[in-house]
């Protein structure tokens, strides 16, 4: 089959790879019909080639139809179409009973000391073949797979792999008193629905970013922006619309971008041209992530309001700003997401031929498989007004 594989820094490939195949009784194997490029997935692209191996196969926002299962999987059936969920888990341990489906005892990757494996995704989350493919092997297929109706475009359901439910979650953990305020960083894929659902649910979204089209899109529904080239001073910026106090809320939706502190993204430069056994354990220890966006939040979220992070870091020795949150009483939240927790609550919202989240509203590009690298270099550079790329085999 035709796959994108990891060749190095900025060098995705398509190229032939061996056809998934059936290894234990609870896999399924799926035609792909849609996946997205994910902004974590240039992380992959810019940053973590330590834990990389040349020839991955990338990509976790997944979606097609079933054509294989094995004998233990009984919900799903060949010829059914199923969106897959980013993190792997098995739905029966200690974590999945408790819905925390992004720490699932079953596939946690134990060599690493991290939560459950993801597809596509590094060998710290268990370097499973990830879904920027033809087809796709999907493990604990008895529990993962999300059913779907036949009839409308993938558009319309594949976000439920990963930014639908990530969104969703943020918004939840970022704690929005009824009516309240909140302000996000970042209008990437995952922003820009994080304001979506904040309105949809009643409150007062304030959203932050420096791209045009980025900030274009936020104001279609409805969402106040500020544009950060236009103010020397976000976190005041921010506290002059709310009354001098600061949102009740702040969500970082940006993580360890490229667009933070020319320190920070010169040690990024630095470590991602390094020798994997060297760049490894630096990365995991000597903290290289950018940490404007986090450290803007702090400044910004009203004393005694809340922090939720969805954006993804991935240093170990962060210098954080311990007084001014303790001062503040900040509550944070943060981590991966537990995708299938939150499917109930958004499949009605996505089935409703209204569109209250806007997903038809999302994709700016939508191309062959074979034009991956193609997608990823927009993206990463912020290129042809490219905020979500959909990829189709």
């Amino acid at each position: 089959m035709k796959a994108l594989t990891w060749h190095g820094k900025r060098d995705v490939r398509v190229q032939e790879v061996s056809d998934p195949s059936i290894k234990e009784a609870t896999d399924a194997i799926i035609k792909v019909t849609t996946s997205g490029i994910c902004g974590s997935d240039l992380h992959l692209y810019e940053l973590f080639g330590p834990f990389m191996l040349e020839g991955d196969v990338l990509g976790h926002e997944a979606m097609g139809i079933v054509e294989e299962v094995g004998a233990e999987v009984k919900n799903i059936k060949p010829g059914d179409r199923v969106v897959i969920p980013f993190n792997i888990s098995c739905g029966h341990c200690f974590m999945c009973d408790r819905k925390l489906f992004a720490q699932c005892e079953t596939t946690q990757v134990r060599d690493h000391g991290m939560g459950a494996a993801l597809f596509g995704y590094t060998k710290l989350y268990g370097e499973v073949p990830g879904g920027q493919a033809e087809y796709l092997r999907v493990p604990q297929a008895h529990f993962g797979p999300i059913k779907v109706p036949e009839g409308p475009p993938d558009e319309r359901y594949v976000y439920l792999s990963d930014v639908l439910p990530t969104a969703w979650q943020a918004v939840e953990w970022a704690d929005i008193p009824g009516g309240g305020s909140v302000a996000i960083f970042g209008l990437g894929p995952i922003g820009q629905m994080c304001a979506r659902i904040a309105r949809h649910l009643g409150h007062r979204v304030i959203a932050v970013d420096g791209v045009p089209e980025r900030l274009a899109m936020a104001r279609r529904h409805g969402v106040e922006t500020v544009d950060v080239p236009s103010h020397g001073n976000v976190p005041e910026a921010i506290r002059d619309l709310t009354d001098g106090r600061g949102p009740d809320s702040v969500i970082d939706a940006v993580g360890m971008e490229s667009h933070g502190s020319p320190f920070a993204k010169l040690a990024q430069s630095i470590t991602g041209m390094l020798p994997g056994r060297v760049a490894a354990p630096l990365m995991e220890t000597a903290g290289v992530d950018r940490l404007s966006a986090l450290h803007h939040a702090i400044e910004t979220v009203r004393r005694g309001g809340t922090i939720s992070i969805i954006g993804l870091y991935g240093g170990m020795a962060d210098p954080m700003p311990m007084l001014r949150m303790f001062d503040k009483g900040i509550t944070l939240r943060m981590g991966l997401t537990h995708v299938k927790r939150w499917i109930d609550t958004l499949l009605p919202l996505v089935e409703d031929d209204a569109d209250p989240l806007g997903v038809m509203d999302l994709a700016t590009h939508r191309l062959p498989l074979d034009q991956a690298p193609h997608g990823y270099e927009i993206f990463q550079k912020k290129r042809d007004g490219a905020i979500k790329v959909l990829l189709s085999p």
